[in-house]
């Protein structure tokens, strides 16, 4: 069995992790991965404060494992983040704040609460700055990865945030999906890593089929950056594109933000009616290049012992082969 000292830190048996993703709300795919041995994550973008306690308390009654709760600073709600604090998760995760925050009080009442910290970066001075204000963990994040991403890939950033955050331990994050990804992160620095889209498409994702399928159907070369699905949406991020399945959609604003931003109100509902009943052609579709590695819908469970087992069967059998 891999354990590296990330496992010892957030009482897990395998170092991988599930993103915090706030576009879906999913407590059993959160308890499923914890179940595995990894740390589950519940996305609380959007989230009000009973919304969260009615996740946490289905997601307990599944579990007695470790989990997170994600929060986007940059648009964090007050009562919302006070009530999970009172929930006292064993992990609480951080991402995407604005310049002008202060992050340290934030992270000070999670430690408060009891709480590990999890901190997501896409660039080293948002490591560091993390770091500074007391984060426990660095998620080194990639541009490969889906959803919300900044513009380095995982190969140069990882070792550059592991560098650079000195005894402060490192998730790799963006382009993995199997077990030659947790290996490759291992070999950069990191002691573990962090899955979004391999988990978007399991059993337990609440996504609808037809998008499970997408994905599993994807070549890893048909996503796009773009600020699209955030105009659509009407909400912008600090510094972050948004990488997305090219289709319909995509294709259609593709050049056209100034157009899609006099439409807005029109094309979010077009795009809310597209979601809803699993239009994979006209919702946007967040997922990673790493789309191109998955092809099966799988168990959590399954997801995370299969990434288990590749990864000590690479470090205990191939890579030696290499040593003389």
């Amino acid at each position: 069995m891999i354990r590296t000292p990330i496992c010892d830190l957030l009482e897990i048996e395998h170092p991988i992790a599930l993103g915090g993703m706030g576009s879906i709300y999913a407590p059993d795919l959160v308890a499923a991965v914890s179940n595995a041995g990894g740390l589950g994550a519940m996305g609380c973008h959007g989230l009000g404060p009973d919304q969260i306690r009615a996740g946490v308390a289905a997601i307990r009654a599944k579990t007695d494992k470790p989990f997170a709760l994600n929060f986007l600073i940059f648009d964090m709600r007050e009562d919302s983040f006070a009530a999970a604090l009172e929930l006292c998760p064993r992990v609480m995760a951080f991402a995407w704040p604005r310049a002008d925050q202060d992050l340290k009080p934030i992270l000070d009442r999670a430690h408060a609460a009891g709480c590990k910290i999890t901190f997501m970066a896409g660039g080293v001075p948002e490591a560091r700055r993390a770091v500074e204000a007391g984060a426990d963990v660095i998620v080194a994040q990639g541009t490969e990865g889906g959803g919300h991403v900044s513009w380095q890939a995982s190969m140069p950033l990882v070792p550059m945030i592991v560098d650079a955050v000195g005894s402060v331990p490192v998730l790799a994050a963006g382009g993995i999906a199997d077990g030659r990804g947790l290996v490759a992160a291992l070999a950069l620095g990191a002691q573990g890593a962090l899955l979004g889209t391999r988990f978007l498409a399991s059993d337990e994702s609440p996504l609808h089929p037809n998008f499970k399928q997408a994905i599993v159907d994807a070549d890893g070369h048909d996503t796009l950056l773009s600020e699209l699905p955030d105009i659509a949406a009407g909400k912008v991020w600090p510094g972050a594109m948004s990488r997305s399945k090219r289709n319909g959609f995509i294709e259609r604003w593709a050049g056209q933000e100034w157009a899609l931003r006099q439409n807005q109100a029109s094309a979010l509902v077009r795009v809310q009616t597209a979601r809803k009943n699993g239009d994979i052609h006209e919702a946007p579709l967040s997922m990673g290049q790493d789309a191109g590695l998955i092809h099966a819908v799988l168990p959590a469970a399954e997801i995370v012992m299969r990434i288990a087992r590749e990864a000590e069967t690479i470090l205990a059998k191939t890579l030696p082969r290499f040593l003389r």
